[in-house]
C-alpha cells in the first residue's frame, strides 16, 4: 500500500496539535483528516475509514475513550489502528484504553519527527499483514478463527474482538498448548518498534478469558501465556 492511500485520522482538541501533527504527516504524503472532539472524530472515522486514527484521551463533550470503544463496534473500522495520545503519567488513561480496543499509546509531549517515526511503526503492520501468507480459517477445538474478516465463533456464536486481542488470541492458538513468553507476545502482536506497558499483555488476557473462556488461558508464572483446548 502506497502512502498515499493510507487514511490517517487525528482527533484532538488543542488547535497547535492537530496543526502541526497533520502538517508533518501531510509532509510525509500520508492523507490526514483531523478533528477536534469525540463526536466529531467517530463521525469522520465512519465516514472515512481511516487506516490508523490517533485518538486524544481527555477532551470535551466525548472523551477519546468513549470513543474509541464507538469506533470498535462500528463496521468497517474492525481493522483499523487505534492509538492514543496520553499525558506523561496517566497510567489509568493507559489501562482504560487498552480495554476500549486501542491498540497503542503515544506519550504526550512528543517532538513532531518523534511522532512521525511511531507513525510509521504502527502502519508497517499493515504491509506486514498484506504481506502474509497464513491461513485464513484454522479451526481449534470449537473455536473458528477468520483471520482474514477478523472473525472469531466460539460454540457456534460469534464473538466481535478488538484489533489487539484478535491477534494475540491468534497467535496463542497457532500451537496450542505452547508457552509463548512476554517478550515474544510483546513482539508479534505489537512489534519491536513499539514501547507498551507492562499490564498490556495482562489486561488483553483478561478481556480474552471474560469473551473466549478463562479455562483456555493458562498463565506460566514469570514466562508467559498459553491456549489450552
Amino acid at each position: 500500500m502506497k502512502k498515499k492511500d493510507i487514511k490517517i485520522l487525528l482527533v484532538d482538541d488543542e488547535p497547535d496539535i492537530l496543526e502541526i501533527v497533520s502538517y508533518n504527516l501531510s509532509s510525509e504524503g500520508y492523507q490526514v483528516y483531523t478533528a477536534k472532539n469525540g463526536i466529531e472524530g467517530v463521525s469522520k472515522a465512519k465516514k472515512k475509514l481511516p487506516h490508523l486514527i490517533i485518538l486524544d484521551v481527555m477532551m470535551p463533550e466525548m472523551d477519546g475513550i468513549e470513543a474509541c470503544e464507538i469506533m470498535r463496534n462500528t463496521s468497517g473500522l474492525e481493522n483499523t489502528i487505534i492509538t492514543f495520545l496520553t499525558a506523561r503519567g496517566e497510567d489509568y488513561s493507559q489501562v482504560a484504553g487498552f480495554d476500549a480496543g486501542a491498540d497503542d499509546y503515544i506519550t504526550k509531549p512528543i517532538k513532531p519527527k518523534v511522532l512521525v517515526s511511531k507513525v510509521k511503526g504502527l502502519l508497517r503492520r499493515l504491509k506486514e499483514e498484506a504481506a502474509s501468507e497464513i491461513e485464513d480459517i484454522v479451526k481449534v477445538g470449537n473455536i473458528v478463527i477468520n483471520r482474514e474478516e477478523y472473525k472469531i465463533i466460539n460454540n457456534g456464536k460469534e464473538i466481535v474482538l478488538p484489533r489487539k486481542e484478535f491477534e494475540l488470541l491468534s497467535l496463542l492458538t497457532s500451537k496450542p498448548s505452547k508457552v509463548f513468553k512476554r517478550e515474544v507476545i510483546l513482539d508479534k502482536v505489537w512489534g519491536n518498534e513499539v514501547v507498551v506497558g507492562g499490564r498490556t499483555i495482562d489486561v488483553h488476557i483478561r478481556k480474552l478469558r471474560e469473551k473466549i473462556g478463562d479455562h483456555h488461558f493458562k498463565t506460566v508464572k514469570g514466562v508467559g501465556y498459553k491456549f489450552v483446548l
